[in-house]
């Protein structure tokens, strides 16, 4: 039997705390019933890396749902479904590696590619860095013209 220190081994039940907090919110979206949105911390730095219309870092939760995920909805017939590939976990870090796929308000598929970098912190997320396929994204925002807002008030199934 390996023996780890105390220090190590609630470094260990963090670890897999945060992946599986993260688990159980792709869970929750892949069915419907929640998403890793929820796990946001209020001040939450979340980053969406490229060139697309959206890439740029949103200071809080409020400025990302609000200027992203609401957007992204209203250009979306059907929710977003997420299909995880792989989940890693170290330190206060979750990768989250998944696609994801719907259907458009004009009748066509989006799907994407996803690689999130989530920083946690007390089981909610700090810091995210979101990698994806930012040609897709932009093809759906210039494409697809929003709903009006009524219509994608919760950030639930959301694009990152």
């Amino acid at each position: 039997m390996v023996m780890m220190p105390p220090a190590a081994a609630q470094d260990a039940n963090e670890v897999e705390a945060n992946r599986a907090a993260i688990a159980r919110s792709f869970e929750a979206w892949h069915a419907g019933t929640g998403s890793p949105y929820d796990l946001l911390a209020e001040d939450v730095s979340w980053t969406i890396v490229g060139n697309s219309a959206t890439a740029k870092t949103y200071p809080s939760r409020d400025a990302f749902i609000s200027e992203v995920i609401r957007p992204f909805n209203a250009r979306m017939q059907s929710r977003l479904v997420p299909t995880m590939r792989r989940l890693y976990a170290e330190g206060d870090t979750v990768i989250a590696f998944f696609d994801a796929s719907g259907t458009a308000r004009d009748g066509r598929p989006y799907t994407n590619t996803y690689a999130w970098i989530l920083e946690m912190r007390n089981g909610r997320i700090v810091r995210a860095n979101a990698f994806l396929d930012n040609v897709a994204l932009d093809d759906l925002w210039q494409r697809v013209e929003p709903a009006s807002s009524t219509s994608s008030g919760r950030p639930e199934g959301g694009d990152r």
